[in-house]
């Protein structure tokens, strides 16, 4: 297996709440990056996300990511949940199986991201392109 690293930067940010709870509240977030390093490309993801009280969250998601990897280029989706802690949000990455497109199909793999509040966000994918 091959593995890939290197950083992104969020490049647009839209959030918005859809239900507001006693203590916290549920909120939709539509969000852009672009990708440098091993993957060179962007992306897109959609986060739900469970905000307590405190700031802190949890939150799920898929992100579409189109770009080269390994000198191939194509697309492919990975799905995470992952923690927010006041000052950074990491989880894990899992590609979706059968969501690898053009050179990419047939890709496999998982990894892990780090955004800490203020940039600096980095990747890590490990992968198996057949």
């Amino acid at each position: 297996m091959a593995q890939a690293t290197r950083e992104f930067k969020v490049t647009d940010w839209k959030e918005e709440s859809y239900t507001e709870l006693e203590s916290g509240k549920l909120t939709r977030a539509k969000v852009t990056a672009e990708f440098s390093g091993d993957i060179a490309g962007s992306g897109r993801v959609e986060w739900l996300m469970c905000y307590r009280g405190d700031k802190t969250a949890d939150y799920v998601g898929f992100q579409d990511i189109e770009a080269t990897l390994d000198g191939r280029r194509g697309g492919f989706v990975v799905t995470s949940t992952g923690t927010f802690d006041g000052k950074v949000a990491e989880g894990p990455w899992t590609i979706v199986e059968g969501s690898g497109r053009g050179d990419l199909a047939g890709i496999s793999g998982s990894g892990h991201f780090s955004a800490p509040l203020g940039g600096g966000a980095t990747y890590r994918l490990t992968y198996e392109l057949t």
